[in-house]
């Protein structure tokens, strides 16, 4: 057995039928972070906080249903023989929550009548820890299992209650992802206030993160899907191909002493 021996129990704690598990818990705390840090930015930039909380509403819900959706997708001869697992808490893909919440954010923005293209931006750095906050989950679940690998930073799963291969040095894909989150993260908040026209920012942090997932995704154990590429890679070059564009045709920098804030 090689590399960094990962024996954490999955579960926090058990009680009759019910089970706490780290997973859920890590999630919650991850959304509740990212509600915090834009909240924060709402008062910053003198905006409402209120409507952060008017389009979370409307986007956790969207976020959670496009999450279950995509990975429904991408795993569809799996739960087309496992229906009942549909409506279960188990799978879930980031994209569909990013796309999913961003879609319902922007119907509750229509009903709300609050400015999409500024709150995203808003969002943008709260998305992003999140998402940073979330891969601890994986970590401890096993599951965005990597590929095996004899690197000394690998990860070896010793519980059996995990999705990870037992006793299989693995790559960190979870890690991985985890210090591209805040790379991203630092190149977010460094840019806040800087790009417009509004959406600009949360463009940046689609195509900065899009192009991270894509390398990555190449440490994980996944079916392809098209030309030997999976589903999480396919969408990235989808939002490559919008959101580059759209940063070269449009963006453009704010000088510093002009900013509001």
């Amino acid at each position: 057995m090689a590399g960094i021996v990962i024996n954490i129990d999955p579960v926090i704690f058990r009680v009759g039928g019910f089970s706490l598990r780290w997973y859920s818990s890590i999630i919650i705390v991850a959304v509740l972070a990212a509600l915090y840090f834009s909240w924060r930015e709402a008062r910053r930039l003198g905006l409402k906080p209120d409507d952060v909380t008017n389009l979370a509403l409307w986007g956790i819900p969207g976020g959670i249903i496009g999450s279950k959706l995509v990975h429904v997708i991408d795993q569809l001869d799996y739960y087309l023989a496992n229906p009942g697992k549909i409506i279960s808490g188990e799978g879930q893909a980031i994209y569909g929550a990013i796309l999913g919440g961003a879609l319902a954010a922007w119907i509750g923005s229509q009903v709300h009548r609050i400015p999409f293209r500024k709150f995203a931006d808003l969002f943008a750095p709260g998305l992003i820890i999140a998402q940073a906050i979330g891969r601890l989950a994986n970590i401890v679940n096993g599951d965005a299992t990597g590929k095996p690998t004899d690197l000394p930073w690998a990860f070896t799963y010793a519980n059996p209650d995990t999705y990870a291969p037992q006793g299989v040095p693995t790559h960190p894909s979870p890690v991985y992802e985890i210090i591209w989150d805040l790379i991203v993260l630092g190149i977010v908040l460094r840019l806040r206030g800087r790009l417009r026209p509004d959406g600009s920012l949360f463009m940046l942090y689609l195509a900065l993160y899009s192009v991270g997932r894509f390398f990555i995704t190449f440490t994980r154990v996944n079916s392809p899907w098209l030309f030997g590429l999976v589903q999480a890679q396919l969408i990235a070059l989808v939002i490559l191909l919008v959101a580059v564009p759209w940063l070269v045709s449009r963006a453009h920098w704010v000088k510093k002493e002009a900013l509001g804030s």
